[in-house]
């Protein structure tokens, strides 16, 4: 089955395309990118790496903005799915949906009004076990933004691997805050995985702080060689 996988790029989007690509065929990446940086629905850091990813996965990418008026970015990605079904074919839409309702529900209702199936590879799956898995299955990803207690710009560009995971799940539990950032506690950059053809490394960059959340802004990046 041809499948488009809504992408930002993060840990969770990146993961569940390479889960659903081993039993369909993934021939586009989708990106809705908010002008709303507080938007609901969509992921609004580390869309500067977003060119590199989708060439190193050799894989399409495919971009639409919205303006990020909540409910009303909804019909803007509802166009964009319907377009990318004419053009590309697909019968599937795949998305990296951890826990959050908001989310799940929105976008299945579009995907049902399009005709179109629903794969969520990570449905309320365990979150240690996914991130160990993340891990184990060669992923590098990078913390490029946080904003929630316990988190401090000490984390921008660490990478989430098995020491730090350990820390993270600490951190988790003494402050409270959801590991898998669904609530908006810290964003991801995918910079490596298998399904990469070179590893993504960050040259220049600067932390930019705006209301209580810090961020990476990456100015400079290259591909290098594999991990």
């Amino acid at each position: 089955m041809k499948i488009g996988a809504l992408f930002t790029g993060g840990k969770d989007s990146t993961y569940s395309a390479f889960l659903a690509s081993k039993e369909n065929e993934l021939v586009c990446l989708m990106n809705m990118y908010s002008e709303n940086k507080d938007s609901y629905m969509f992921h609004t850091v580390g869309g500067s790496l977003l060119e590199m990813q989708a060439d190193s996965i050799s894989i399409p990418l495919e971009r639409h903005k919205t303006k990020g008026i909540k409910e009303e970015e909804l019909s803007d990605l509802r166009n964009f799915i319907a377009d990318i079904k004419e053009r590309y074919g697909i019968e599937g839409v795949v998305s990296g949906a951890l826990a959050s309702e908001y989310q799940y529900n929105r976008i299945n209702a579009i995907l049902k009004e399009l005709n179109l199936i629903s794969i969520t590879p990570l449905w309320h799956v365990d979150v240690e076990e996914y991130l160990k898995n993340l891990i184990n299955d060669n992923f590098h990803a990078v913390i490029i933004s946080v904003s929630a207690d316990g988190l401090d710009e000490s984390w921008l560009g660490r990478e989430i691997d098995s020491e730090n995971l350990a820390s993270l799940i600490s951190l988790s539990r003494k402050y409270r805050f959801n590991l898998g950032f669904e609530g908006g506690e810290a964003e991801t950059a995918v910079l490596d995985g298998p399904n990469f053809k070179y590893r993504i490394e960050i040259e220049k960059s600067s932390i930019i702080r705006d209301e209580g959340k810090a961020y990476l802004n990456i100015e400079e990046a290259k591909a290098g060689k594999k991990s």
